[in-house]
């Protein structure tokens, strides 16, 4: 078990945003997190990282906080440092071992996303698809166990997305379990192997992607 949700809820203020969510979360496994706008995706998805504490119920982790990779709607880079060095203060304030942080594993983890050859440009000049891609470099450097991914696809074009594909691929196959919440969860569902979806503050369906019916939660 990576990752288990008992009767969680969440509360802002007096606003209840999401209720009795029960689910856990198993290595090599791919779930979508699906529903409208609004029904508290991205609330869950902190709530699994740790970033929101819950307001009642409970979530337990069986990684070590290290092992947990979060990529949410901000990127984390920072435009004056070029792409090698974002990576590089990354590596270093995980405390990374020399030989996940040498210049030639940096520069294999920006070919990876196939920015290698802007290594050294600085990141504030980077597309959206490039700033993206870098964002998800300095979150798979961590070779996390447990990958949250909050829309990582937003804004990305064609290529960028197939990269992205392909390590969300990589990334179960080597193990690990992902919360995936997708802006595209009709397409992706071959991509995955669950789908827990909420709509109205609570689970609607959580189960294998096979008997999941998209059009059952607006998205």
């Amino acid at each position: 078990m990576l990752l288990r949700l008992t009767k969680v809820a969440k509360f802002y203020g007096n606003r209840l945003v999401i209720k009795d969510v029960s689910f856990e979360v198993s290595a090599g496994t791919v779930t979508l997190l699906a529903g409208p706008n609004g029904a508290g995706k991205s609330t869950l998805l902190k709530l699994m990282a740790g970033l929101s504490r819950p307001s009642a119920g409970s979530v337990e982790r069986g990684i070590a906080d290290e092992a947990l990779g979060y990529l949410g709607h901000q990127t984390f880079i920072y435009p004056e440092l070029t792409a090698f060095e974002n990576l590089a203060f990354w590596a270093r304030l995980h405390g990374l071992a020399p030989e996940r942080c040498s210049e030639d594993a940096l520069l294999t983890a920006l070919e990876r996303m196939e920015l290698k050859r802007f290594a050294f440009e600085r990141a504030g000049g980077f597309s959206r698809g490039m700033a993206q891609r870098l964002n998800l470099a300095r979150v798979l450097l961590l070779s996390p166990s447990l990958l949250l991914l909050d829309e990582p696809g937003t804004g990305l074009d064609t290529r960028s997305m197939a990269i992205l594909h392909r390590e969300i691929a990589a990334t179960r196959d080597r193990g690990a379990g992902i919360v995936w919440i997708s802006h595209s969860v009709a397409e992706d569902l071959a991509r995955a192997d669950r789908v827990l979806a909420i709509a109205e503050k609570r689970v609607v369906y959580s189960g294998p992607t096979a008997d999941y019916v998209p059009e059952a939660v607006a998205c």
